[in-house]
């Protein structure tokens, strides 16, 4: 698979997250076939952003706001993400389950 095409169907998948909501690295690899592929998504949304991709809503595995550091101004990340109602304590999105997308659920 190359890679620019790859990115291509990681942005085309965060863009369907919806607001309020989050998903994992992990769980957009699985859904583009890609299980072990977690990392090359964050690759993928670290260079997102002149695409108009909520890059914002895509999180580690347990909630963790891991891509932060990506993001312009210390806590851009954790702002964009409470403007949607998504509460996040110590750098981790609070009841992560509850806000949790799961591509492989939600999208055919």
């Amino acid at each position: 698979m190359q890679e620019a095409n790859f990115f291509d169907k990681v942005y085309e998948v965060a863009r369907q997250i919806p607001y309020g909501r989050v998903t994992s690295y992990g769980a957009i690899a699985k859904y583009l076939g890609a299980a072990r592929s977690a990392r090359m998504v964050g690759w993928a949304l670290n260079n997102s952003g002149i695409k108009d991709v909520p890059a914002h809503r895509v999180v580690n595995r347990v909630g963790v706001l891991t891509g932060k550091q990506h993001f312009d101004g210390t806590n851009l990340m954790q702002q964009l993400l409470e403007n949607e109602g998504v509460k996040v304590q110590d750098n981790q999105i609070v009841d992560f389950q509850k806000h949790f997308w799961d591509p492989v659920k939600e999208l055919d």
